[in-house]
């Protein structure tokens, strides 16, 4: 079946980094090793902060573009993959850079430094004109934001003594969420306006992931608010290893080894593709 677009572009932080982090050699944010990948064909670690597929891949895959994203820090990556489009998410990173101070992770306003390098060779294998048309033609997902709530937030030192646990914290983070995607959604038609030929589209992650937490016998899940690593509250990257105990099956946990759960990314995103980008494309 014929691709919906020429090529996909990430950028974003961990729920789209689909491993550029195993080549940022300044960031501790990695995912080289299991449990990460491990529902992967080949079941090992490519440095996704999942069990299995990111939303990059996801995506990319029911638009018939190509079953995986690869990082465009990769050394190796082929022309075929330049073409068809990289991924530049960087785990750890957010909006404001000051949230990639601690993570040391390429903040997403660094990213389009990659961006531009990518162009250069694109242009190199097929020409300009044939460049800027994958380029002003492809489907571009931005997929950050949670950091930059998770990390600034706690790091204000009141905050700890308001939420002590983990469990009220994220009471809080996902409230403050609920408002910040609120206005973004009403944003969006202005940043549209601004951008001639664009056009801008939002997925709806959360309140499915409310309703799973609300409702987890719904969706097959015994647990949905600790995850499947260690306690279940702190553990990620190097935390989160294979010394690390994990839960005898993970598909009952809603977060198993990422922050965004499989689950979540698979329902939401193929409601996304085939009713808003499907839908806006036959429009």
């Amino acid at each position: 079946m014929q691709p919906l677009f020429p090529a996909i572009l990430i950028f974003g932080d961990s729920t789209a980094d689909t491993g550029n982090n195993n080549y940022h050699l300044q960031t501790i944010f990695k995912a080289m090793h299991l449990p990460y990948g491990v529902d992967l064909p080949g079941h090992e670690a490519s440095g996704r902060f999942s069990n299995g597929k990111l939303i990059s891949d996801i995506i990319a895959s029911k638009l018939n573009i190509k079953d995986l994203v690869p990082p465009f820090l990769q050394p190796n990556i082929s022309d075929q993959d330049i073409v068809t489009g990289v991924c530049f998410a960087s785990a750890g990173a957010g909006y404001d850079d000051r949230t990639s101070l601690s993570s040391k992770a390429i903040p997403v306003s660094q990213q389009p430094s990659m961006f531009k390098n990518y162009i250069a060779r694109l242009k190199g294998i097929v020409g300009d004109k044939k460049a800027m048309e994958i380029i002003n033609n492809a489907l571009v997902v931005i997929s950050a934001g949670p950091n930059d709530f998770i990390l600034n937030f706690y790091d204000i030192p009141t905050r700890r003594l308001e939420y002590p646990t983990i469990y009220g914290y994220q009471e809080f983070v996902l409230k403050r969420l609920d408002g910040f995607v609120r206005k973004l959604v009403k944003k969006l038609p202005e940043i549209e306006a601004s951008l001639p030929g664009s056009k801008f589209l939002y997925a709806n992650v959360y309140d499915p992931l409310m309703d799973m937490i609300q409702n987890p016998s719904k969706y097959g899940f015994k647990e949905t608010k600790k995850g499947c690593c260690g306690t279940g509250y702190l553990e990620t990257t190097f935390m989160c290893n294979p010394l690390t105990k994990t839960c005898p099956n993970h598909s009952d946990h809603l977060f198993g080894t990422q922050f965004i759960p499989q689950k979540l990314l698979t329902i939401t995103l193929d409601n996304f593709v085939d009713a808003q980008i499907r839908g806006w494309i036959k429009a």
